[in-house]
């Protein structure tokens, strides 16, 4: 069993950055992909972001690619989401998943997920 724990985010301007941290339990951590996920209000569940085991491959959405980076720290046991050049529509709030899958892009492959942490951005 894994828990995930998301913190950093908070009310920002447009253009700003912020980061994002999510800290997990457990000693197997590095056997985990990893992913950001958000969800606006009103709307579905959007991939931002995705690390693979050892940290050497990333994927991101196309609305945050070039201005959002994922990292991991597995010494840590942390994933990080390096966010800049915010925009009002990266409002959302953020959660950080986990598999130890072999598919690691989607939502429906996650098996362990925090509980979000919001992020707002100001116009």
């Amino acid at each position: 069993q894994v828990q995930l724990v998301e913190s950093g985010g908070g009310l920002v301007q447009a253009g700003g950055s912020l980061r994002l941290s999510c800290a997990a339990s457990g000693r197997t951590f590095s056997s985990y992909a990893m992913d950001w996920f958000r969800q606006a209000p009103g709307k579905e569940r959007e991939f931002v972001a995705a690390i693979s085991r050892s940290g050497g491959t990333t994927y991101y959405g196309d609305s945050v690619k070039g201005r959002f980076t994922i990292s991991r720290d597995n010494a840590q046991n942390t994933v990080y989401l390096q966010m800049k050049s915010l925009k009002p529509e990266d409002t959302a709030v953020y959660y950080c998943a986990g598999t130890d899958g072999t598919s690691w892009l989607s939502s429906r492959s996650m098996d362990y997920w925090g509980k979000g942490t919001l992020v707002t951005v100001s116009s």
